[in-house]
């Protein structure tokens, strides 16, 4: 099966892989080409064995690939997952994106996690390289040049803001990993929770949260994702009552937090996460008069009883003291 999933796990696969004498290696062989630096045909050659020959070109050039994807409206200078990553430093001989070649396969908001072959350096201080590695380099590196964006069946995860919205594309500018893959077939964009009318938009507790939401309750979301040390909020300015990309990725931070991934972890709040980031850092406090009961303060303040007894960690909720102090959470 064709993706990006497909793609890295077959690379993967070579990690270890060490080339023969003279750059000789399965790549090039495997691609009917004569022994060449192996990064740009272990591109290729994983790109066939793993349905993805279409998606990406067949060259031992790195200056090639990187025309091929710019002629098709693919380059783009941020990364995604499963895409080609062209190095080279500026005034290379070799051109833009000439020198070296390979597949992300995760970034966050300052490096890249590479999968090549023919590393420049390897562990051995050659500086030819000698077979397939895994390297991180910094993502805002002058030897960065650009990125090669494939046509995946199942879509894109990708940092590129101009490719927001775009059908098929998950957007996530600070980071992202195979685990944020979506499954193929489906949309990159599938929302967790109750979905309203605009694609990615969810209502949970009568309220919308997601792109084109709006309303002062995201004044308290964001109050509490920062609590949770989530936020990927800028200093100043303050927001606006309307969701903000700043928004998704500090949401999806806290998804992360609490160990959910893939389209569980796409920045839109599903009833289950908010309720438990609710949970974990709202609340007003409230002491317990004589006479309440747990059900009677649900009432009072529009809640229910598991949740207040959930939130509360009360093993019975029936059982509650005058002057004990509760967090109401909605």
């Amino acid at each position: 099966m064709s993706g990006a999933r497909a793609m890295i796990e077959k690379a993967e696969s070579y990690l270890g892989y060490r080339e023969g004498a003279a750059n000789s290696n399965r790549f090039s062989t495997e691609m009917g080409r004569p022994a060449e630096a192996g990064c740009a045909d272990l591109v290729s050659a994983v790109a066939l064995e793993s349905g993805n020959a279409d998606h990406f070109p067949d060259t031992a050039s790195c200056s090639a690939a990187r025309g091929w994807f710019e002629q098709r409206g693919r380059l783009s200078a941020y990364p995604a997952i499963g895409a080609q990553v062209l190095f080279g430093a500026p005034g290379n001989p070799y051109g833009p994106g000439g020198e070296h070649t390979g597949i992300c396969v995760s970034y966050t908001a300052d490096t890249l996690t590479v999968l090549a072959g023919s590393i420049n350096t390897n562990d051995s201080g050659s500086t030819d390289g000698d077979g397939v590695y895994s390297r991180i380099y910094q993502r805002r590196s002058a030897y960065v040049d650009s990125y090669g964006y494939p046509d995946y069946p199942e879509g894109l995860v990708c940092a590129d803001p101009a490719w927001r919205g775009r059908p098929g594309v998950t957007y996530f500018g600070q980071e992202a990993s195979v685990t944020d893959l979506p499954t193929a077939g489906l949309t990159a964009t599938l929302p967790v929770g109750v979905p309203a009318q605009n694609s990615g938009q969810v209502v949970i507790d009568g309220q919308p949260y997601g792109p084109g939401a709006s309303g002062a309750h995201l004044a308290t979301m964001r109050e509490l994702l920062v609590a949770a040390g989530c936020s990927r909020y800028p200093d100043t300015p303050a927001l606006g009552p309307d969701w903000s990309q700043a928004d998704t990725e500090s949401f999806r931070q806290y998804q992360l937090r609490i160990g959910d991934t893939g389209p569980d972890a796409d920045g839109i709040p599903g009833p289950r996460q908010l309720h438990h980031l609710e949970e974990e850092y709202g609340g007003r406090p409230y002491t317990v008069q004589p006479g309440d009961t747990l059900s009677a303060i649900a009432a009072e303040f529009g809640t229910t009883v598991e949740r207040l007894a959930r939130a509360n960690g009360l093993p019975d909720p029936d059982h509650i003291e005058a002057g004990q102090i509760l967090r109401i959470v909605g």
